[in-house]
């Protein structure tokens, strides 16, 4: 039987909300929010039900560099509670636009923001070894007296100065996936998991604690998208389609894959870790936790790729 209201999960970067050359002013978010809302429509016009996930990584960033500025006048806070700050402040943002557009069209959805908590494990190795790197450029003097004075760890970000390392774990739980899910079968579009969600991890009386960590985007929204039933999971980025042998003379586009040859290709490496690695190992944990299709492509592809005229093309097994 055919569901009249299939559900799709959408994951966009937080530099959806900030175009290459903007300074990511409010009116630069509130235009780009815009044109993802419309672009949304796509989906409600094909009667899907929709779940929204996205990322705050320049956001997280200006806010780590305001604190930066103002840390003799204003105390810091800690990373955790900036990741719940961009999941308010970038759901409004997208949300008013959705649902100005949905009015526009004479919708009758609603649009809910939920601020957003996931489990990790606290001894998951990446607290070993941070690998993340967030906040402002420093210079190396700074950077090594915050790392004896603080206990950061410290990195060369590609000669451009050095920054903060921190945890990037592995997403286990959404907390609030039950109500989620609920709002999504129900007809309204939910944007939650910005960021990744917020780390935090279920303390030995059963309460649970931020924790100063950051979550892959990506790979949360496979678990959500998992948790919601999604039949389809998209993960829209900055090209149109995923490559082998990308920047190569050889580079060759794919189309259709099926789960076993993603897995074959991504075991060849041909998916670097700091690009596209994450979302592919994404596709991956989806498909292998029973959904049925998976897409990449960019935002403007989106309406030709719903219809598999652009992207790239994840199926499961049948």
């Amino acid at each position: 039987m055919i569901d009249p209201h299939p559900i799709v999960l959408v994951a966009m970067g937080g530099h959806a909300f900030m175009q290459p050359g903007e300074k990511g002013t409010i009116d630069d978010h509130e235009r780009n929010a815009v044109q993802i809302a419309s672009l949304l429509m796509t989906l409600v016009e094909r009667d899907y039900y929709i779940c929204v996930t996205h990322g705050n990584g320049p956001q997280v960033g200006n806010l780590l560099l305001q604190q930066e500025h103002a840390r003799a006048e204003v105390p810091s806070l800690p990373l955790d509670v900036l990741v719940a700050m961009t999941e308010g402040s970038l759901g409004y943002i997208l949300q008013q636009a959705l649902l100005n557009e949905l009015r526009k069209r004479q919708g009758k959805r609603y649009v809910v923001t939920v601020v957003t908590q996931v489990v990790v494990d606290e001894n998951d190795p990446a607290f070993q070894e941070p690998s993340k790197p967030i906040g402002p450029f420093l210079s190396r003097e700074e950077a090594e007296r915050r790392r004896d004075t603080l206990g950061w760890k410290v990195k060369e970000d590609a000669g451009r100065g050095w920054r903060r390392l921190v945890p990037s774990p592995s997403p286990l739980r959404v907390i609030q996936r039950h109500m989620i899910r609920d709002a999504v079968r129900q007809g309204h579009i939910v944007v939650a998991c910005g960021g990744g969600g917020i780390p935090v991890k279920r303390q030995a009386d059963g309460q649970f604690a931020g924790l100063e960590a950051v979550i892959d985007k990506d790979l949360t929204s496979s678990v959500l998208a998992t948790d919601v039933g999604a039949a389809l999971l998209v993960i829209l980025t900055a090209v149109p389609q995923v490559y082998v042998k990308y920047g190569t003379p050889e580079q060759r586009a794919l189309g259709a894959v099926t789960l076993e040859e993603i897995e074959r290709l991504h075991a060849q490496g041909h998916f670097p870790p700091g690009s596209m690695g994450p979302k592919i190992e994404a596709v991956i944990r989806f498909l292998k936790s029973g959904g049925r299709r998976a897409l990449i492509t960019n935002p403007e592809s989106l309406p030709q790729a719903i219809e598999g005229r652009a992207g790239t093309h994840f199926v499961g097994g049948i």
